[in-house]
C-alpha cells in the first residue's frame, strides 16, 4: 500500500491510499484514526499487518477521492509529509562515494570517514522529529551561518513495535556541509535546523516494497527553472544491511514507533550547486515517487 497524508480545507489532517492515481480518503474520524502512525497502531492492537489492515479500510472506505496529481499541486487540499515522525535519525558514510568525498574536502585529519565506512559500525546522527521535517512542496532550509547547504537524497525506512521495518519513503538529509567540513563536531549544527529533512511524498508499504535494495535514485535542483545539478545512484551500493543500522540505532537507545531512519546518500552535490533561496530539489526514486520541495533562507529569528 502506498499511503499520503494531506491537509484537507478545512486543514485537518487525513490519511489517503494512491491508487490508479487517485488518492482514496481512509480516515476514520469518528474512531480518531487521522493519521498513518494511527493506523500502524491500530495494526499492532489487532495483531494483523499494516497491509491488511489498509486493505480493509479502502474496500470500506466512504470517504472522498483526490487526484493524486492535484494534490501534489494544490494549495488546498494538499499533499503534506507521509506521517509524523517522533524522531528521524541518519545515516552516513554507506555509500563509498560519500566517503571519498567527505575525506577529500576535510581541513583536518585525512581519512576518518573511510574508516567509518570500512567499519562494522556505522555513523548515526540525529536529525530532529516533525517539526524539523517538511512534506511536498514545503520548504527546506538553509541555516543562517552556512555558504554551502545541500540536499541528500535518501531512502529512508520507518520503524513499527518491536522495530521491524514497516515501510518506506523518500528522506532529504539536507546538511549544512561547511560546517560539519570545518570540524566534524560540528556534525550536529550541520544536520539540525528548520527544514533540514523533507520527507515523502509516499509511505510505501514493507509489503508492498519488497526489495529495497535495488531502487534508483534520481536527484535535481532547479533555479530559476532550470536544471543546474543532476545526480543518480542505486541503493545497490548501500555497504550495511538496514538491520545492521537498526541494530547499532537501538542498542541501549529505546526509539519510539514511527521512527524514520534515512540510509545514507550515493549523490554528492557539489559546492557549485549549493543551494540559494528559491531553488527547487527533486527527488525521486523508484515505486515512492517524486519528492519536490522549495528551499528558504532561514532567519535570525526562525
Amino acid at each position: 500500500m502506498k499511503l499520503v497524508q494531506f491537509y484537507d480545507v478545512d486543514e485537518s489532517v487525513h490519511v489517503g491510499v494512491v491508487q490508479d492515481g487517485q488518492v482514496i480518503d481512509i480516515s476514520d474520524r469518528d474512531q480518531d484514526i487521522t493519521t498513518s502512525l494511527d493506523f500502524v497502531d491500530v495494526a499492532r492492537r489487532q495483531r494483523r499487518t499494516l497491509d491488511d489492515v489498509v486493505a480493509e479500510r479502502v474496500a470500506d472506505a466512504a470517504g472522498s477521492a483526490h487526484d493524486y496529481a492535484e494534490l501534489l499541486e494544490a494549495d488546498e487540499p494538499r499533499l503534506t509529509m507521509p506521517l509524523f515522525p517522533p524522531q528521524v535519525w541518519g545515516c552516513g558514510v554507506t555509500y563509498r562515494r560519500s566517503a571519498e568525498f567527505r575525506d577529500a574536502d576535510m581541513e583536518g585529519p585525512m581519512g576518518i570517514y573511510d574508516k567509518v565506512y570500512q567499519s562494522d559500525r556505522p555513523e548515526i546522527f540525529y536529525k530532529g522529529d516533525t517539526q524539523h521535517c517538511a512534506g511536498p512542496n514545503e520548504p527546506i532550509g538553509i541555516r543562517v551561518d552556512s555558504a554551502f547547504t545541500a540536499p541528500e537524497p535518501e531512502l529512508a525506512y520507518v520503524l513499527g513495535y518491536d522495530n521491524e521495518i514497516i515501510g518506506y519513503t523518500i528522506c532529504d538529509d539536507v546538511s549544512a556541509w561547511d560546517i560539519e567540513r570545518e570540524n566534524p563536531l560540528y556534525l550536529p549544527q550541520s544536520k539540525i535546523f528548520l527544514g533540514c529533512t523533507a520527507l515523502g511524498p509516499t509511505f510505501v508499504t514493507a509489503g508492498e516494497l519488497t526489495d529495497p535494495y535495488h531502487l534508483d535514485i534520481t536527484a535535481r535542483i532547479l533555479r530559476d527553472g532550470a536544471v543546474i545539478f543532476e545526480g543518480s545512484a542505486n541503493t545497490d551500493q548501500i555497504r550495511h544491511p538496514f538491520e545492521t543500522l537498526t541494530a547499532y540505532l537501538v542498542r541501549n537507545n529505546p526509539v519510539p514507533v514511527g521512527t524514520v531512519v534515512s540510509t545514507g546518500t550515493g549523490i554528492i552535490v557539489t559546492e557549485e550547486a549549493a543551494l540559494h533561496a528559491g531553488d527547487v530539489v527533486e527527488i525521486e526514486i523508484d515505486e515512492i515517487g517524486l519528492l519536490s520541495t522549495p528551499v528558504r533562507q532561514l532567519t535570525a529569528d526562525d
